[in-house]
């Protein structure tokens, strides 16, 4: 049938035919299943309270995500896997490992963000056999504790790694075979809709689908990661309709690499593009790390970051100074353009109601480029940007610089290049009176705005600190903060 939305809950099948585009997974737990373990707390998918794991099908393979239930949509969960802290509990009602190392190393004091640790912890655990420190604390980075200081969290997660019963104990490993084969018949045979009134939510079963929904209601939001729409409803109390989901999409998952660059879907998430781009280009790797916590990775896609047009999105500049092109599709087929010259003015893309983002080129840098992207935030993880900025640098033998270009998200209504400070540098030698005396050019690219993160006086004189800091990098200065892992 196509007018549902077929899931596993736990170990039980799900089938609704009467839901909203914007009815929340947290919302369906608590109120409807009563599965209370899963709280919320902030309802923007910052504190990880909500917390609960979603596997899906890939490439045939069921894998397993910690996603944030608070901003997750039920639209998007067709033919996937959905794990609450409720199941993990063995068939006597012994605790979970990860529960118990939480209970022995004392990682819970109120209690309420536990079972979001809990499953952040779980997912980890699913994942790697003995994780290190850091990876431990980037797969904890999208939770927050106001009462234990993580070090008992952290210590239960390295107590976890060396309790590792059998696999019938743990629930998914036991029943992986069987998910798998419910899964797969739950797979769509062709696009989803569900209407209650005024209300409709789509869910295409292919792009070619998509093409034509779009092409029938262009005013629809298409939603991937919903990262960003979530909080349209859960902090705006916007009604959307309709709601195109578009996340279970294969053709948007691809991540294609040649020798020039590598091809990234517009469905493919931050955690899986950081797996295509850290090896390559390890400054953007690091910056992808730095966006939002693992649940909004796993959720949150490139494309939907690019479509969603924000001055402030983390993505954008670093991809414009590498030189990226972005690929458009309808049905008229596709339409490529510089990434840059995708971004018009405030709230407005370069795309028409029938088009949507179907893939981003991102060109590897030359191995005698230098690549920096800084961002700079209130706090160093999980926090919106004030000022973004990216530096690519080309320079010949004589250390003249030959080209370069400078991105930056923050200082102006859409992510823009600074252009008149690339012209004064090209031509002149890469050196710190070159650098100097290029800095006051940063006022006639940007005239940026005073809001909650920063003034405008703060941002000016950091994007022009920034440009200082990565001559210093490129000469070989300790200007960049290491962590105590990288250090050591």
């Amino acid at each position: 049938m196509n007018d549902s939305i077929r899931f596993i809950l736990n170990g039980e099948d799900i089938e609704l035919t009467d839901v909203a585009p914007t009815e929340t997974l947290l919302d369906f737990l608590r109120l409807k299943r009563r599965l209370t373990g899963t709280k919320e707390g902030c309802a923007e998918g910052d504190c990880g309270a909500c917390t609960v794991l979603v596997g899906r099908l890939a490439d045939g393979k069921l894998t397993y995500e910690s996603v944030n239930a608070c901003i997750r949509f039920i639209g998007s969960l067709h033919a996937s896997h959905v794990v609450t802290v409720e199941h993990l509990a063995g068939r006597d009602g012994a605790l979970h490992p990860v529960q118990q190392a939480l209970v022995d190393c004392h990682g819970s004091q109120c209690g309420f963000c536990t079972p979001g640790f809990v499953m952040s912890l779980y997912c980890l655990w699913l994942a790697k056999e003995k994780p290190s420190r850091q990876e431990i604390e980037k797969a904890l980075q999208g939770n927050l504790c106001r009462c234990t200081g993580y070090e008992p969290i952290v210590k239960a997660a390295e107590q976890v790694s060396l309790m590792r019963p059998s696999a019938l104990f743990d629930p998914l490993e036991r029943t992986r075979s069987e998910i798998v084969s419910r899964l797969w018949a739950m797979q769509a045979s062709g696009t989803i809709r569900i209407e209650n009134g005024e209300d409709r939510l789509i869910v295409p079963a292919s792009i070619q689908a998509l093409a034509e929904v779009l092409s029938q209601e262009p005013d629809a939001i298409i939603v991937a990661g919903a990262t960003d729409v979530g909080l349209w409803v859960t902090k705006q109390m916007r009604r959307l309709s309709p709601v195109v989901f578009i996340n279970h999409l294969s053709e948007l998952q691809s991540v294609r690499e040649d020798e020039d660059g590598v091809t990234i879907g517009a469905g493919v998430s931050y955690s899986r593009a950081f797996e295509a781009i850290s090896q390559k280009i390890p400054a953007l790797g690091r910056l992808i790390d730095r966006i939002g916590g693992e649940q909004v990775r796993n959720m949150g896609t490139i494309g939907g970051n690019i479509a969603n047009g924000s001055p402030i999105g983390d993505s954008p500049p670093p991809l414009i100074a590498l030189g990226a092109t972005l690929t458009l599709r309808s049905l008229e087929g596709q339409r490529r353009m510089p990434l840059e010259d995708f971004f018009i003015a405030y709230g407005k893309q370069d795309r028409k109601p029938c088009e949507f983002v179907e893939s981003v080129f991102v060109p590897y840098p030359e191995e005698t480029s230098r690549f920096a992207a800084y961002k700079v935030t209130k706090r160093r993880d999980e926090d919106i940007t004030a000022v973004l900025g990216a530096f690519l640098l080309t320079l010949d033998e004589a250390e003249t610089v030959t080209d370069i270009r400078i991105a930056f998200g923050g200082m102006a209504a859409t992510p823009k290049r600074a252009r008149t400070v690339e012209s004064e540098l090209i031509g002149k030698p890469w050196t710190e009176s070159t650098i100097e005396a290029t800095r006051p050019a940063f006022d006639a690219d940007y005239q940026p705005l005073t809001d909650w993160r920063a003034t405008a006086e703060y941002r000016q004189l950091t994007a022009k600190n920034l440009l200082t800091r990565f001559y210093l990098e490129t000469v070989g200065a300790p200007a960049e903060l290491k962590r105590f892992e990288e250090v050591a």
